[in-house]
Protein backbone atom coordinates (compact mmCIF):
# COMPACT_ATOMS: atom_id res chain seq x y z
CA UNK A 1 0.00 0.00 0.00
CA UNK A 2 1.60 3.73 -0.57
CA UNK A 3 1.08 6.41 1.43
CA UNK A 4 -1.54 9.14 0.77
CA UNK A 5 -0.19 11.89 -1.40
CA UNK A 6 -0.29 15.28 0.55
CA UNK A 7 -2.17 18.71 -1.11
CA UNK A 8 -0.35 20.85 -1.93
CA UNK A 9 -2.24 23.63 -2.79
CA UNK A 10 -5.88 24.13 -0.95
CA UNK A 11 -6.70 20.78 -1.23
CA UNK A 12 -5.62 19.99 -4.78
CA UNK A 13 -3.16 16.73 -4.79
CA UNK A 14 -1.18 18.28 -7.94
CA UNK A 15 2.15 18.35 -7.35
CA UNK A 16 3.71 22.14 -6.57
CA UNK A 17 3.58 23.63 -9.84
CA UNK A 18 7.30 25.59 -9.10
CA UNK A 19 8.96 22.84 -7.74
CA UNK A 20 11.97 21.71 -9.84
CA UNK A 21 11.51 19.00 -12.28
CA UNK A 22 12.68 16.01 -11.08
CA UNK A 23 16.70 14.90 -11.75
CA UNK A 24 15.86 11.58 -13.12
CA UNK A 25 13.37 13.03 -15.69
CA UNK A 26 14.72 11.82 -19.35
CA UNK A 27 14.20 15.05 -21.43
CA UNK A 28 14.74 13.11 -24.71
CA UNK A 29 12.01 10.73 -23.79
CA UNK A 30 9.74 13.13 -22.43
CA UNK A 31 6.97 15.67 -23.12
CA UNK A 32 6.54 18.90 -20.42
CA UNK A 33 4.50 21.47 -20.98
CA UNK A 34 5.18 24.59 -18.76
CA UNK A 35 4.62 28.22 -18.37
CA UNK A 36 3.09 31.21 -16.83
CA UNK A 37 -0.21 32.57 -16.88
CA UNK A 38 -0.64 36.16 -17.06
CA UNK A 39 -3.22 38.94 -17.44
CA UNK A 40 -3.50 40.94 -20.26
CA UNK A 41 -1.12 43.80 -18.25
CA UNK A 42 1.58 41.35 -18.25
CA UNK A 43 1.19 40.62 -14.60
CA UNK A 44 1.39 36.41 -13.62
CA UNK A 45 -1.82 35.01 -12.16
CA UNK A 46 -1.26 32.92 -9.17
CA UNK A 47 -4.22 30.63 -8.00
CA UNK A 48 -5.51 29.97 -11.62
CA UNK A 49 -7.17 26.50 -13.42
CA UNK A 50 -5.01 25.59 -15.93
CA UNK A 51 -6.42 22.87 -18.28
CA UNK A 52 -5.11 20.50 -20.78
CA UNK A 53 -7.52 19.65 -23.90
CA UNK A 54 -6.57 17.03 -26.35
CA UNK A 55 -6.51 18.28 -30.08
CA UNK A 56 -10.30 17.08 -29.53
CA UNK A 57 -10.78 19.48 -27.18
CA UNK A 58 -11.86 16.88 -24.88
CA UNK A 59 -10.63 17.29 -20.94
CA UNK A 60 -7.15 15.81 -20.18
CA UNK A 61 -6.11 17.11 -16.80
CA UNK A 62 -5.97 20.12 -14.58
CA UNK A 63 -3.46 22.18 -12.20
CA UNK A 64 -3.73 25.37 -10.35
CA UNK A 65 -0.66 27.77 -10.64
CA UNK A 66 1.78 28.56 -7.97
CA UNK A 67 1.88 31.81 -6.35
CA UNK A 68 4.11 32.82 -9.22
CA UNK A 69 1.58 31.55 -12.25
CA UNK A 70 3.50 28.69 -13.11
CA UNK A 71 1.83 25.68 -14.18
CA UNK A 72 3.36 22.06 -15.92
CA UNK A 73 1.36 19.06 -17.19
CA UNK A 74 3.40 16.21 -18.16
CA UNK A 75 2.20 15.13 -21.66
CA UNK A 76 2.64 12.91 -24.82
CA UNK A 77 3.89 15.22 -28.27
CA UNK A 78 1.41 16.50 -29.71
CA UNK A 79 -1.49 19.50 -30.76
CA UNK A 80 -2.58 20.65 -27.29
CA UNK A 81 -4.62 23.51 -25.93
CA UNK A 82 -3.95 25.61 -22.62
CA UNK A 83 -7.10 26.94 -21.00
CA UNK A 84 -6.84 29.24 -18.16
CA UNK A 85 -9.50 30.50 -16.10
CA UNK A 86 -9.17 32.98 -12.99
CA UNK A 87 -10.53 35.68 -11.39
CA UNK A 88 -8.95 37.78 -14.28
CA UNK A 89 -10.87 36.24 -17.03
CA UNK A 90 -9.83 33.50 -19.24
CA UNK A 91 -7.67 32.67 -22.32
CA UNK A 92 -6.94 29.75 -24.57
CA UNK A 93 -3.13 28.98 -26.18
CA UNK A 94 -2.45 26.24 -28.58
CA UNK A 95 0.75 24.12 -28.10
CA UNK A 96 2.14 21.38 -30.31
CA UNK A 97 4.20 19.89 -28.00
CA UNK A 98 7.66 17.70 -28.89
CA UNK A 99 9.39 16.24 -26.67
CA UNK A 100 12.12 17.74 -24.06
CA UNK A 101 10.49 21.09 -22.36
CA UNK A 102 7.62 23.12 -24.11
CA UNK A 103 7.51 26.66 -22.82
CA UNK A 104 4.34 28.15 -23.08
CA UNK A 105 2.69 31.88 -21.85
CA UNK A 106 -1.33 31.91 -21.51
CA UNK A 107 -3.07 35.50 -21.40
CA UNK A 108 -6.19 35.73 -19.81
CA UNK A 109 -8.64 38.47 -20.19
CA UNK A 110 -12.17 39.72 -18.99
Amino acid sequence: MTAPVAPTAAGCAAPDQAAPLPASLDLEKETVITGLVQAESGETVPGAYVRLLDSTGEFTAEVVTSPAGQFRFFAAPGAWTLRALSRHGNGDTAVTAARGINEVTVTVAA
